[in-house]
């Protein structure tokens, strides 16, 4: 099945207004379980550093291979336009793509644990300790 002109348009806004809904969930997350130190500028910089985290713990071949399965899993329905609620229904469209986002990636992360996070996360220390929060990790380190 091919994909026409008209509907990739709306595969690639359905993806660029997922992934900009998913960064103001994670800037929601930041006001709630701000660590000491954390600055907007830590928010701005949060989605890109998750999906870096993301890409780099789907491919570690040490995690095991559920784990690396549900991270793959999560891009691709992020990436789909087919959602558990469609994206037309006002707020709730979208929120469930950031629930379901933040759901996998509390599993992965404790399943990974704070070693793999810590080797893979590239962003600032306020937001690895952002991440460790939100995953239930100890946020000492």
């Amino acid at each position: 099945m091919a994909v026409t002109g008209g509907e990739g348009v709306r595969i690639l806004v359905a993806a660029v207004v997922t992934l900009t809904l998913t960064w103001v969930a994670l800037v929601a997350a930041l006001a709630i379980a701000r660590p000491d130190g954390a600055t907007v500028a830590d928010a701005a910089h949060l989605l890109p550093d998750v999906l870096r985290l993301v890409r780099r713990l789907a491919g570690d071949p040490t995690l095991p291979r559920a784990t690396r399965v549900i991270l793959w899993l999560l891009l691709a329905y992020l990436a789909s336009p087919i959602d558990l609620v469609p994206d037309f229904v006002p707020v709730l469209g979208y929120a469930d793509d950031a629930i379901v986002a933040a759901v996998a990636l509390r599993r992965v992360v404790r399943i990974a644990g704070s070693e793999a996070i810590d080797h893979h996360w590239t962003g600032t220390a306020a937001g690895r300790a952002i991440v460790r929060r939100l995953a239930g990790l100890d946020t000492e380190r």
